[in-house]
């Protein structure tokens, strides 16, 4: 997958909306119901890029592997990848 970065709060959620998480750690079938239940309700960017054979963007495998929400001052990272289980983290910024 190309590299991909949004900057605009209804495309984000769209997106997300089409990725599936399957594998090992943190798995969803819908990532952006994932975001809002960790509280990012309007995030103002994205950036995913890399490759996860058990991720899925609109039931195609091999979806992007990291993927990087902002929502003001808070950051989720999603990260994963060929053999890697999954894992989440959730910081904020200065």
């Amino acid at each position: 997958m190309q590299p991909i970065s949004i900057a605009d709060p209804n495309g984000i959620l769209e997106l997300l909306a089409d990725v599936a998480l399957k594998g090992q750690g943190v798995t969803t079938d819908n990532l952006m119901e994932y975001v809002m239940d960790e509280g990012f309700m309007e995030p103002t960017y994205l950036s995913a890029k890399g490759e996860d054979p058990e991720a899925y963007y609109k039931g195609q495998s091999h979806a992007w592997g990291v993927y990087q929400v902002r929502e003001w001052k808070r950051v989720l990272i999603i990260s994963g990848g060929p053999g890697k289980e999954r894992r989440m983290q959730i910081t904020e910024t200065p």
